[in-house]
């Protein structure tokens, strides 16, 4: 075979698995956000990275989650089922495979008791900060708050995962320090994650 012939060939190969690599990364995060959607908390445990599983127990994991959607002061639901995932490109570092996808969410929090004034105006400080966004709303009606705010996702791929991508969410708060504790400062620097 003449040298062109086996770069041209090489160059396909390369690029049909990255573009399959592409395409599984956009599968799953998809399903991981419906999963999300959905509360549907098998499926996220499933998609989730699997040395955060294990430092946390996957029956801890489920508690934490389902506790971030539901608990006695409010109930939290995504509002949308599908929306636009952005995707940040895929890194390679020390053989693991990252990225880094941001989704415009509007999210809904239900308050279980009545607030006052002065608990809105606590509620709403909480929830700019949690969600690190200004665009916070309360609908008296409902008796609840309308959140619009950019949640980040980062995909993992790696010799733990089956080849597969697993992720992390960085709006539940023991995901962010798993993920912290998981990867040293080179991956989030370089991932644009160390603010």
């Amino acid at each position: 075979m003449k040298p062109k012939h086996l770069s041209i060939l090489l160059f396909f190969i390369v690029a049909n698995g990255f573009s399959q690599s592409t395409a599984a990364l956009k599968a799953s995060a998809q399903k991981h956000y419906e999963a999300h959607f959905l509360m549907d908390f098998e499926t996220i445990a499933q998609l989730s990275y699997p040395k955060m599983l294990e430092s946390m127990s996957k029956t801890s994991f489920l508690e934490k989650t389902e506790l971030h959607y539901e608990n006695e002061v409010f109930r939290l639901r995504y509002q949308l089922q599908t929306v636009p995932l952005q995707y940040g490109p895929i890194t390679k570092i020390n053989q693991k495979s990252f990225s880094v996808i941001t989704i415009r969410i509007p999210k809904r929090y239900f308050f279980e008791s009545k607030l006052t004034s002065e608990q809105v105006a606590e509620k709403r400080t909480w929830l700019q900060e949690i969600n690190r966004t200004k665009d916070v709303v309360f609908e008296p009606n409902r008796n609840s708050f309308n959140v619009k705010m950019i949640a980040t996702f980062v995909a993992v791929f790696d010799e733990t995962t089956s080849g597969e991508w697993k992720f992390f969410n960085f709006d539940h708060p023991e995901q962010l320090v798993a993920f912290k504790e998981l990867f040293d400062e080179n991956v989030k620097r370089t991932l644009g994650l160390d603010k």
